[in-house]
């Protein structure tokens, strides 16, 4: 489905977005951030527990700046979203002023083996995708989203170039594995809390979380080539710099995983999105009050 094939409120809804210089959306998104941080007690209240277990504020002053900041940058998120869906691939593009390590990508095409690219909620998430789908086969896992009504558009805006989707099921699964034997790149969330069976409880920023096993499943099962990767928002609507750092080796295990994305999270703390709820417990988990340093426990054992 194009753009121009959704229902017309939602499209010219849209359509200032099309447009809007990036300086100006991301105005306009650190504003709407700020209000809903303001208005939405749940949110807030979520949004400064994460922030305040993560170890990375020293003083009140600290998190206040990082608070405020986090919720602003959250509401960017949001707008850059909705653009980068309603406009088009060349005006996304020219968004994108540096990629690091692009070589190490190519690399790995060459190499004949899958891609398996980790994007955490981090940045501008979406541009990333958007990017290796403009410049290689790939194929994105997607969790359709509770806004019904956002469907047509995700898909519309997602399905570009030669990029693919694969929802969170068993034939999306199927479907991503397929991708990385052909020697495909495949784009996911690790930090995407996972329903009750697909995850392993495991330490993220101190704290338990719920953490898929899949980025290990299918590592293990292809022997794909792994990088994470994330889009920082430059100052001044100036665009964005996609980080790509190899993971290749470096994780085995779900703690070893959330410590690679801690990583990623400690370079622009206030771009990271502390507002999403990583810590709830999927329906038919029990909760988990603790796990030792760098260990992890099954959801099998959780049960039993």
């Amino acid at each position: 489905m194009q753009v121009n094939e959704l229902p017309p409120m939602l499209k010219w809804g849209l359509k200032p977005l099309s447009w809007m210089p990036l300086a100006w959306l991301q105005v306009f998104g650190y504003a709407l951030g700020r209000i809903v941080y303001r208005t939405s007690r749940g949110y807030s209240a979520r949004l400064d527990e994460n922030l305040r277990q993560s170890g990375l504020v020293s003083s009140e002053a600290d998190f206040d700046r990082l608070r405020r900041s986090a919720a602003g940058e959250a509401g960017k998120t949001i707008l850059e979203l909705l653009a980068i869906w309603s406009s088009s691939s060349k005006r996304v593009d020219g968004w994108i002023r540096e990629v690091e390590n692009r070589e190490l990508i190519e690399q790995a095409r060459r190499s004949g083996k899958g891609i398996l690219l980790l994007t955490p909620h981090l940045g501008c998430f979406e541009i990333a995708g958007f990017h290796f789908g403009q410049t290689l086969p790939i194929t994105i896992l997607y969790r359709p989203p509770r806004m019904r009504w956002l469907e047509p558009l995700m898909i519309a805006g997602r399905a570009r170039g030669q990029t693919e989707l694969a929802t969170t099921d068993l034939k999306g699964v199927r479907r991503l594995l397929k991708a990385l034997r052909k020697g495909d790149a495949v784009g996911l969330l690790p930090d995407q809390a996972p329903r009750f069976g697909e995850g392993v409880w495991a330490p993220f920023f101190g704290r338990p979380a719920f953490t898929m096993t899949l980025c290990n499943r299918l590592q293990r099962a292809t022997g794909c080539r792994t990088f994470m990767v994330f889009a920082e928002r430059l100052p001044g609507g100036e665009g964005f710099r996609l980080h790509v750092d190899p993971l290749d080796g470096q994780f085995s295990t779900e703690a070893d995983l959330n410590a690679a994305v801690e990583r990623a999270v400690r370079r622009r703390p206030e771009q990271y999105l502390w507002g999403y709820d990583r810590y709830k417990v999927p329906r038919g988990a029990e909760p988990v009050t603790a796990v030792a340093a760098g260990g992890q426990i099954s959801a099998d054992e959780v049960r039993s």
